[in-house]
C-alpha cells in the first residue's frame, strides 16, 4: 500500500476544497451569527468537545481570547453527564464541537448549557444529528462523509469554522483577506516535502510535540495522531510547560518536533528546540519560511493564527506515510471506531 492509497491521505487532501466550500456556505450564518455577538457580546465562552473536536476547541480558546478579548474556557462533559452538577451558563457561548454530533454527553452538556441561558452553537458535520437539532445555531464543516477513523478534514474544517466567526465578529479586514487565501495555501501546503517526519521517526518509541499559543492545538492533533495511527507514544507540551520538568527527558537521540509560528512566541518556541538540539535531541522544527536542516517546509504571509492549519495539512500527508512505514494501516488503528459515544 501506498501512502496516497489510504482514506486517511485521500481526506485530508480534500481539506482545501472543503474549506473552500463551507467559507461559502456558511458566509450568512457566520455573518449573522457575529452581528447578534456584537450586539450582545456574551461574558464569557464555554467549549465542550472530545478527541480531536477538543484540540480544535483548545485552538478556539487562543483565536477568540487573542481577537475578541472574551474568556474561553474548556467545559468537562463528565462534570454534566456524569457527576449532573448544575453550571452557571447565563449569558455565555457555548460552542459544542463534534464530527458526529451523536456523543451522548456532549448532547447532554448542550442542553443544560441552553437550558441554564446560554447561546448554543454547535460545529458540527452530520447536519441531522441531535446536537444540531438542539442548537441555537448550526455551522456546517461540510466535510462530507469522512470514513478513516483518524479525523482529518473534519477537524480542520472546524479550525476553519472558528477563523471565520473570529474574523466576522472582530470585523478585521486583514483577516477576512485572509480566509479567501486560505484555501489556496492549504492546496501547496499539501505538497510540501516533509518526508524527514518519515525518517527521523519510523524507528522512534516515543517523543515530544511542542507548540505555543495559536500552535499548541497543533501539537495536542499531531500527538493524538502519532498514537492513533503509528502506535508511536507521543505527548504535546507547551514551548513553555515543556521547561517545567518534562524536558529532563530529552536527551542525545531524543526526537522533538516543534510546530512555530511567526508571532511573539517564535523567538522562544526556536529557543527551546536549539536547546533540545544542544542536547543531542533529533530536532525538527516547522516554522513559516524557516528552511535549512532540522526545519520543515511552512509557508509565509498568512496571519500567524492561520498557521496551525497549514501545518497541520502537511502533517496529515507525512504522518499517513509514516504510519505505513511503522507497519500501521492509518485507516484502522486498532481498537478505535469512528464515533466515540461516551456517556
Amino acid at each position: 500500500m501506498q501512502a496516497s492509497d489510504t482514506l486517511m491521505f485521500r481526506e485530508a487532501h480534500e481539506t482545501a476544497d472543503v474549506v473552500a466550500r463551507q467559507f461559502l456556505a456558511n458566509e450568512r450564518v457566520v455573518a449573522e451569527l457575529a452581528a447578534a455577538l456584537r450586539k450582545a457580546p456574551p461574558r464569557f465562552i464555554v467549549t465542550c468537545a472530545r478527541g480531536s473536536s477538543d484540540h480544535a476547541a483548545a485552538y478556539a480558546k487562543y483565536v477568540f481570547e487573542t481577537q475578541l478579548g472574551v474568556v474561553t474556557a474548556s467545559a468537562s462533559p463528565s462534570v454534566t453527564s456524569v457527576y449532573a452538577a448544575p453550571q452557571k451558563w447565563e449569558g455565555a457561548l457555548f460552542i459544542a464541537i463534534s464530527q458526529s454530533g451523536k456523543s451522548p454527553d456532549l448532547v447532554r452538556n448542550a442542553q443544560a448549557a441552553k437550558a441554564t441561558g446560554a447561546r448554543v452553537v454547535a460545529l458540527v458535520n452530520v447536519e441531522d444529528s441531535p446536537l444540531a437539532a438542539l442548537a441555537d445555531t448550526v455551522i456546517p464543516l461540510h466535510a462530507g462523509p469522512e470514513r478513516s477513523v483518524a479525523a482529518t478534514k473534519s477537524y480542520l474544517a472546524a479550525l476553519a469554522a472558528i477563523l471565520q466567526l473570529a474574523a466576522h465578529w472582530h470585523g478585521d479586514a486583514k483577516l477576512l483577506a485572509a480566509l479567501k487565501a486560505l484555501p489556496d495555501e492549504l492546496r501547496a501546503g499539501w505538497g510540501a516535502d516533509w518526508s524527514p517526519l518519515v525518517e527521523v521517526l519510523k524507528g522512534a518509541h516515543n517523543l515530544f510535540v511542542l507548540g505555543r499559543g495559536y500552535g499548541f492545538a497543533a501539537a495536542l492533533e499531531a500527538a493524538l495522531k502519532f498514537k492513533e495511527t503509528s502506535g508511536l507514544h507521543a505527548e504535546a507540551f507547551s514551548a513553555a510547560e515543556v521547561k517545567h520538568g518534562p524536558m529532563a527527558l530529552v536527551g542525545p537521540h531524543f526526537p522533538v518536533l516543534c510546530f512555530a509560528q511567526d508571532d511573539e512566541s517564535l523567538d522562544s518556541t526556536l529557543a527551546v528546540a536549539d536547546e533540545f538540539r544542544g542536547r543531542g535531541a533529533n530536532v525538527l522544527v516547522a516554522a513559516p519560511g524557516k528552511t535549512g536542516n532540522g526545519f520543515l517546509p511552512l509557508a509565509a504571509g498568512l496571519p500567524p493564527m492561520f498557521t496551525p492549519l497549514l501545518t497541520i495539512q502537511s502533517f496529515y500527508r507525512a504522518t499517513s506515510a509514516l504510519a505505513l512505514a511503522r507497519g500501521f494501516n492509518p485507516d484502522v488503528p486498532p481498537h478505535l471506531n469512528k464515533v466515540t459515544e461516551t456517556v
